[in-house]
């Protein structure tokens, strides 16, 4: 089996139901602590899958961890588990700096000693996977180079240096102890099952909601953009054979600003859902005040795990954010199990 943490989230939650499509896959234990973003439906699908171990847990206790560990006997983790919204991260730095730190730091020791135990042959193929974001490397100007696996870390939010610190982390756990690790830095992931506070999914449900379409400042800022079935087979080739203590940069090769993105989605909205009035979608983009310390630009040099690995992205922006708004079109129930009360205030608060 495999230990997968932050398994009902939304990458990590795609990254189990790709795993499992797989009939002869090994099975897997996935820890979450279902904080807001962590969504059990998500996984209904698996609910009579033999090979899918849903604990929920904080990767910050250690007992439960080591238990864990102790029962299953994973040859390896990947870790998804992480608070990673900037917005949030800004209104409340303190649940960052728990699970993305400490809890990451919990984890790897308890890792490390079940490592340390293992008999040879297992403990040689043991393996740490650790999934971390391209907003560690800061903001790119206009014409710079996109973020390289050796770019130096200048994180800006509170999100990105909790995240920046986790990388670092398991880059010393390697360097001191042998641990064997492998870490991946992403673009900006979408897809399906993505918490309805992110700018694409946000975008498509207060569209068709007849909502406003708020875009912080001029609506510039620059990200690459992934989608999340791409990012989860670019995992699975670095847990297969990514080298020990190297660091893979995954992106989509789709470079797009905030305005372009919001645009295209009112455009295949305006085809596959036509506003009753005939109007575009695009009626409802709102500009609204720009968040603090907004990054201007990220964008991803995935050449490494091309060249290594023999990865490169299968969707391009145009089918992925199809895909994507075809997928909340035909998932209302899910949808209305996540807006809840509770997001709608969050919404107000940071959009209003």
């Amino acid at each position: 089996m495999i230990l997968v943490t932050g398994g009902a989230g939304f990458i990590g939650g795609n990254f189990v139901l790709d795993w499992l499509k797989d009939p002869h896959a090994e099975g897997i234990i996935n820890l979450d602590k279902l904080t807001y973003a962590g969504n059990l439906a998500t996984l209904d699908s698996l609910k009579n899958d033999s090979r899918h171990v849903f604990v929920q847990g904080d990767i910050g206790d250690r007992a439960l961890v080591a238990q864990l560990l102790k029962e299953h006997q994973p040859r390896a983790i990947v870790n998804f588990a992480a608070e990673s919204h900037v917005d949030r991260s800004i209104h409340g730095p303190a649940d960052f700096i728990e699970t993305n730190i400490v809890g990451t730091f919990n984890l790897l020791e308890c890792a490390r000693e079940y490592w340390s135990g293992l008999p040879d042959d297992a403990k040689r193929t043991f393996r740490f996977h650790h999934v971390s974001t391209d907003e560690v490397y800061g903001s790119l100007a206009p014409t710079a180079p996109a973020f390289t696996e050796t770019h130096s870390y200048e994180p800006n939010s509170p999100y990105s240096a909790s995240k920046a610190a986790s990388d670092h982390l398991v880059r010393a756990w390697f360097h001191t102890y042998g641990f064997p690790v492998v870490t991946t830095n992403c673009s900006n992931n979408y897809g399906p099952y993505h918490f309805p506070e992110k700018l694409i999914p946000l975008v498509i449900l207060n569209a068709i909601n007849g909502k406003p379409l708020p875009i912080y400042g001029d609506g510039q800022q620059v990200r690459d953009w992934l989608y999340v079935g791409d990012h989860c087979s670019a995992i699975r080739a670095v847990l297969a054979h990514g080298a020990l203590g190297e660091t893979y940069n995954i992106g989509g090769w789709n470079e797009k600003t905030n305005l372009s993105v919001v645009q295209t989605i009112c455009q295949i909205l305006d085809e596959l859902r036509p506003r009753a009035d005939g109007q575009s979608y695009a009626k409802q983009i709102t500009f609204v005040k720009d968040r603090p310390g907004h990054d201007r630009r990220y964008a991803i040099d995935a050449r490494k795990i091309e060249r290594e690995l023999g990865w490169r992205p299968a969707e391009t922006f145009d089918t992925g954010i199809r895909k994507t708004v075809q997928w909340y079109l035909d998932n209302p129930s899910w949808v209305e199990g996540v807006v809840s009360g509770a997001y709608r205030d969050w919404v107000q608060k940071h959009y209003n």
